[in-house]
């Protein structure tokens, strides 16, 4: 059996954890620089605040409602993410993070699951604060579909749903709308609807070979896991990462060429960061830049440049050489920029590359990026940086209320008053 556990509303419970006086109010977790709305406690969702709201359109209603609100405290978030993937390992030697706030298990034989969901989710919220919901069941998609009924019913689920049996996996599908089955993707959902498709249910009684024809292998394995067949092994995801992404609004706008060439250099040097943590290389090469769409008076301006690297490559120095590249070509003067961002594509295993006889990266690169990163990991903050980078911070955020950090900074560890207790 297979279970998916997923934080509820990930980071409104982190900031509730450490700030009992939350519990039970509205709380809206805004995205960097204070820009948008990224996450909602239920009571925000009830009044109406939608997932991305911008700040400055719904600040009235924040006012008239007592809306609390947090700028984004990814320090305390990630700690405590990692502590409750970490406590997950004593239910399973098996644990895939999934996200920042899921993680699959492989749950050894058992006769009693319910009572395995019940623990789990009573241990988590006792050694974190933090409240999940558990989704168990014979493949990875039918747990999540299971996990999608405990959350969507709380009080008669109590936080998790086991599928055990062949009428609760019938019943499950009949429920479940094509649009919200793991993995399937708004293109498919059309495929399907258009196909009187409208249930999970109807999906499994296509047959294989269409499935497979309009679809491809990774439909047909979903389907397959939807009728209880395990398709879809640990750490087998649905899709393969195509792009990887380093996109940012910044605190203040910028018309000067010098700041926006040091951050896209910052923002080149994260998105090489991360190829190289999940061991791929890229092949291509976007940067994008934006002004501020909020100021009316100002010239309004939006371009982007993709460019082919001549070979596929992981280098921070080779891709933040092409993204410089791609900026001076769009680069316009006496625009007023708030957004930037650089995009990798054509992604590959490294382990699998097609050398060229005549283009290839200097060798010295590996060796180079492999020292880079050691470094960083050994002292936090990146401290090893390209020189057209900022030495001081890595992000220039807007962070107006931003709670402390009490998991991972001394200076914001929480204090007791021995003489009141």
């Amino acid at each position: 059996m297979y279970a998916i556990i997923d934080c509820n509303s990930f980071f409104a419970s982190c900031e509730r954890a450490f700030n009992p006086e939350l519990m039970g109010k509205p709380l809206a977790i805004l995205s960097n620089n204070d820009g948008c709305v990224i996450s909602r406690s239920r009571e925000a969702k009830a009044l109406g605040i939608p997932m991305g709201a911008p700040l400055f359109k719904y600040k009235q209603i924040i006012a008239e409602k007592n809306i609390q609100v947090r700028s984004s405290n990814y320090s305390l978030y990630g700690d405590m993410s990692e502590r409750v993937m970490k406590l997950l390992e004593k239910f399973s030697p098996e644990v895939e993070v999934y996200s920042i706030d899921e993680a699959f298990l492989k749950l050894p034989e058992s006769n009693n699951y319910q009572t395995i969901g019940f623990t789990i989710k009573n241990y988590i919220y006792q050694c974190t604060g933090i409240p999940v919901s558990v989704g168990i069941a014979p493949t990875k998609a039918l747990s999540k579909a299971a996990n999608n009924i405990a959350k969507k019913f709380p009080q008669k689920t109590d936080g998790y749903h086991v599928i055990d049996t062949e009428e609760k996996r019938v019943k499950m599908l009949k429920w479940l709308p094509v649009k919200d089955i793991w993995g399937i993707g708004r293109g498919n959902t059309e495929r399907l609807q258009l196909k009187g498709a409208q249930t999970a249910y109807e999906f499994t009684k296509l047959t294989d070979d269409w499935v497979k024809r309009n679809m491809s292998i990774v439909g047909l394995r979903l389907k397959k896991d939807l009728e209880g067949e395990p398709t879809i092994m640990m750490d087998d995801g649905l899709q393969s990462k195509k792009v990887i992404a380093t996109t940012r609004s910044f605190e203040f706008t910028f018309s000067d060429k010098e700041n926006m060439k040091e951050r896209i250099a910052t923002f080149a040097s994260r998105c090489a960061e991360k190829l190289r943590m999940q061991d791929s290389s890229c092949n291509i090469v976007m940067v994008y830049l934006k002004s501020d769409r909020n100021k009316r008076d100002a010239s309004q301006y939006r371009a982007s440049r993709i460019l082919t690297l001549p070979y596929a490559t992981n280098s921070t120095l080779t891709i933040n050489q092409f993204a410089q590249k791609a900026l001076h070509e769009i680069f316009k003067p006496n625009i007023k920029y708030k957004r930037a961002g650089v995009i990798l594509m054509g992604l590959v295993k490294t382990n699998a590359l097609q050398l060229d006889l005549f283009k290839n990266e200097d060798p010295k690169h590996k060796q180079l990026m492999k020292t880079m990163d050691t470094l960083n990991d050994k002292y936090d903050g990146r401290k090893i940086k390209m020189a057209n980078q900022d030495l001081q911070r890595t992000w220039k955020m807007r962070q107006a209320h931003l709670s402390p950090e009490y998991t991972t900074k001394f200076s914001d560890i929480i204090t007791l008053n021995c003489d009141t207790i």
